[in-house]
């Protein structure tokens, strides 16, 4: 197994004056042109808010399976709360982690005509043994939004596009955090973790426990690793920032491997994304840019969507079928053609 090691780019250097941002951004611009995954530095998140958040994973995974289970996320036809190890499906197989996933808290939309990804709209579930996650997650959403925008504000320009692009075209972000645990195997080959994907939206900011590696990138067709760097979020792009460059920047296939029994891997990805309704217009790039597309990645098994709603729906249905079983059946009897 090869090492990858990703490029490192430091966002402070937005702040630094216009020859330091000049040279974020096109470095910027390089890394998800041609890898489509870079380490971010100088976001200004706390080790303090790091250490509270890990902690909070912790005592969560911790509590007794009932308080878990009591908020599964099949008691949820929006998709949010605890999945057990196992309950989720990557490619058509098992993850062996467990998570839960907290979305915008909003009520339901209740509109039998509306288009199924509305569906996504909900409350989340909490765990009633641990409030203070709550909080800390609040905290922890508010620190990556910004950092989120800001990181886009550079992409725009590194396009040739004006600076509010994104924020123009985003309408209400709809945000999912994932709080996750992989769970150590004692088999004699690695385990999937989590399988080979890419990401649906447009941008997922990871945080990955300190010294715990497991992240693959492929890379030409090979699976190289991408380890931690001490105080770097991993970052990459997703689906829909590589249908709005036209292939121009790249959407990557990554995945991540079990640790070994007894070890244990907590990992936090937040993912940023426009409204479920938001349609990405395709960027007008420059000249120079514009004879390096690539085009949209063309695979029928995993169709590209413009709208981030049928993007989103999509990674969700294939996720979780038992609860897209539960609530949904009419959604997957339109999506097999029956």
């Amino acid at each position: 197994m090869s090492e990858l090691t990703l490029p490192i780019l430091d966002l402070s250097l937005l702040d630094q004056g216009p020859d330091a941002a000049a040279r974020f951004r096109d470095d910027l611009r390089a890394a998800t042109h041609d890898v489509g995954f870079f380490y971010l530095t100088g976001t200004g998140v706390s080790a303090e808010l790091e250490s509270r958040l890990l902690q909070a994973a912790k005592d969560f995974f911790a509590l007794p399976d009932a308080d878990k289970l009591a908020i599964e996320n099949v008691t949820s036809p929006h998709f949010r709360g605890y999945t057990r190890v196992g309950g989720e499906l990557t490619q058509g197989r098992v993850d062996w982690r467990e998570q839960i996933d907290i979305g915008p808290e909003r009520e339901p939309l209740v509109d039998p005509d509306g288009p199924g990804y509305n569906r996504l709209v909900g409350p989340n579930l909490w765990p009633a043994a641990q409030p203070e996650l709550r909080e800390v997650v609040a905290e922890w959403h508010d620190h990556l939004t910004g950092i989120a925008r800001k990181l886009l504000r550079a992409w725009a320009l590194s396009l040739g596009a004006e600076e509010q692009y994104f924020d123009r075209h985003f309408g209400d972000p709809q945000t999912l955090i994932k709080i996750v645990r992989y769970p150590g195997k004692d088999d004699p080959t690695p385990q999937q973790g989590v399988g080979a994907h890419k990401d649906s939206g447009v941008l997922t900011l990871l945080w990955v426990e300190p010294g715990k590696g497991g992240l693959q990138v492929e890379r030409d067709g090979e699976w190289v690793d991408a380890p931690p760097v001490s105080g770097a979020f991993v970052v990459n792009i997703g689906e829909l920032l590589e249908y709005a460059t036209q292939g121009y920047l790249t959407a990557t296939n990554h995945r991540v491997i079990s640790p070994r029994f007894p070890d244990e891997r907590i990992s936090v990805p937040f993912f940023f994304n426009p409204a479920l309704d938001a349609r990405l217009p395709i960027i007008d790039l420059p000249a120079e840019l514009a004879s390096e597309v690539r085009g949209v990645t063309d695979d029928p098994s995993n169709p590209i969507h413009a709208t981030y709603g049928e993007n989103a729906l999509k990674s969700r249905l294939r996720a979780h079928p038992d609860v897209a079983e539960r609530w949904h059946p009419d959604l997957l009897a339109a999506r097999s053609g029956s």
